[in-house]
């Protein structure tokens, strides 16, 4: 029974926590359900109230949040024995949950039946239809996974559809088809999905895994094949290589299936959602994740660029901003003048009419770039290197002289002391400091020679720190580049350092960092000024 529309079907909180890597506290769980009402998802799966205490006091809590669009959801088991339905205790926990919806699975695979649970064909079709009728009976929808549905399909065939029918007339609601080893291809999917719908007359779910790589193709065949309820979780999450990555199917829905969802989608904050949530597990994002990541729209070689800059379609398969995200052009060896001038235009430095000039930036940046320097993730830097051809720019300050002394021994003893010579607008400060280590010393060492003329820079934070070796053929004389990210909780910068000598690289990262902040603070000013 196909709808007009597709329901979707979150289990972030609850198939994504088995993830390696994720681990969210209850208050975790109860701020990501916020965001998925607030973005338009139809039902929440919160956990499984049967198996743990922490899930059954976030049913308790998450009843208080008055979510304006979203459902929530129970997950658990079929009972474990036909005839002790009404006393089974992970039923009994489901609708103690008091949630409006529960999901329960059920084996459709007769080799999981008969070796896992030790039943016969009958008594694990009465299992699923008495279980099912018990949670009918105490005014509940039920979503009924079908476990492990195509890998039984593909087994024996009438024992799966038979299953599936057990569950209809236990008066399931939808019927979910579980790809749940992820093994299945999609033009499998489409023809199993179908053969159901023609088996059962209930809305068809489906649940697939990415152990193939392949969750979010076979999610959307499914669902081109006749299914109307999708599963899957926010950045694909989940066990093993993880669920079917709504981030991924909602935009596919929507702008490239033309269907329609059961509510208003807020697509332009997809990219905000995903990273969210990815911000609460404390996961770092993937930047080249379709549609959301930060290379999505990413531009590097010239003649793309080019293109682009004269309409975007060309390269892109969607308007970034249709999902939240954005266009960006790199700045490589790959370049051409097309990178320079988009670049400084976003930087809003006109360069339009200057091709000379641009034709010199780029051979410079190629020949920079030869030496080992990156500037796709070193933007302050080449913000800096760009106003300075163009006579915006040129430092705060100077080094003089700078020593870097380290000392260890066999009990483990050390000590590092950076001692630096600056000079600024004339007048010369000579400091030294301690660090943790050479680099950490270095940036002591500067910030206590710049704190008198720049106090601005004591909101400046280290936030990473990066080393790459160029030459690895070149041992330890190999050539390093060393990249930076700093901050002082209003942005976030990087720059980056090249050199055989790790304490210069690191220098000319740190002298970078500093100087693009004054710059930006200066310009700042002016602006207020003028």
């Amino acid at each position: 029974m196909k709808t007009d529309y597709i329901e979707l079907f979150d289990t972030t909180l609850r198939d994504g926590t088995q993830g390696e890597g994720v681990n969210l506290s209850i208050n975790d769980k109860l701020s990501i359900a916020q965001k998925l009402d607030e973005f338009g998802i139809d039902i929440i799966e919160g956990g499984w109230p049967g198996s743990n205490p922490r899930d059954e006091e976030f049913f308790q809590k998450v009843s208080k949040l008055n979510l304006k669009k979203a459902q929530i959801c129970a997950f658990g088991s079929t009972a474990r024995f036909p005839d002790k339905i009404s006393t089974d205790a992970n039923l009994n926990a489901l609708l103690k949950a008091e949630t409006p919806i529960v999901s329960i699975f059920g084996k459709t695979w007769k080799f999981h039946a008969e070796k896992g649970l030790g039943l016969s064909e009958t008594e694990n079709e009465e299992l699923i239809f008495k279980s099912v009728r018990y949670l009918k009976d105490h005014g509940r929808k039920v979503v009924f996974d079908a476990e492990h549905f195509f890998d039984g399909f593909k087994n024996e065939k009438q024992f799966a559809l038979r299953m599936l029918k057990a569950a209809q007339e236990g008066g399931a609601d939808v019927i979910t088809l579980c790809d749940t080893n992820g093994g299945s291809l999609p033009n499998e999917i489409f023809d199993v999905v179908q053969e159901a719908g023609r088996t059962v007359n209930r809305q068809i779910g489906i649940h697939t895994h990415n152990d193939g790589e392949l969750a979010v193709a076979n999610s959307l065949i499914a669902i081109e094949a006749g299914a109307s309820h999708v599963q899957g979780t926010i950045n694909g999450v989940g066990e093993r290589c993880g669920n079917a990555n709504l981030i991924s199917i909602i935009p596919n829905l929507l702008l490239k299936m033309n269907l329609k969802t059961k509510q208003k989608i807020n697509l332009d904050e997809l990219t905000l959602l995903s990273n969210y949530v990815s911000e609460v597990m404390n996961l770092v994002p993937n930047t080249r994740a379709a549609f959301v990541g930060n290379s999505a729209f990413a531009h590097k070689g010239g003649i793309h660029v080019s293109a682009v800059m004269k309409d975007s379609k060309m390269y892109e398969h969607i308007d970034p901003y249709t999902v939240g995200n954005k266009q960006r052009v790199l700045v490589s060896d790959l370049a051409g003048q097309s990178n320079i001038k988009y670049k400084a235009k976003e930087f809003g430095v006109e360069l339009s009419e200057n091709n000379e000039l641009s034709k010199k930036i780029v051979k410079h940046i190629k020949s920079l770039e030869y030496e080992g320097y990156q500037f796709d993730g070193a933007e302050a830097s080449f913000e800096l290197m760009l106003r300075s051809e163009t006579n915006e720019f040129s430092p705060y300050f100077k080094l003089l002289d700078s020593k870097v002394h380290v000392t260890f021994d066999n009990q483990k003893h050390s000590s590092v002391e950076a001692v630096l010579k600056i000079e600024v607008d004339g007048e010369i400060e000579h400091t030294a400091a301690n660090g943790a280590g050479p680099v950490n010393a270095l940036d002591n060492a500067l910030r206590k020679a710049l704190l008198r003329f720049y106090p601005e820079i004591s909101a400046i934070k280290l936030l990473d720190y990066k080393v790459r070796v160029l030459n690895e053929k070149s041992g330890t004389a190999a050539k390093v580049r060393v990249l930076i990210q700093s901050g002082d909780g209003i942005e976030t910068w990087s720059t980056v350092g090249v050199s055989e000598n790790i304490i210069e690289a690191s220098w000319q990262a740190l002298c970078d960092s500093i100087n693009y902040r004054l710059f930006k603070i200066e310009r700042e000013k002016d602006v207020c000024t003028s």
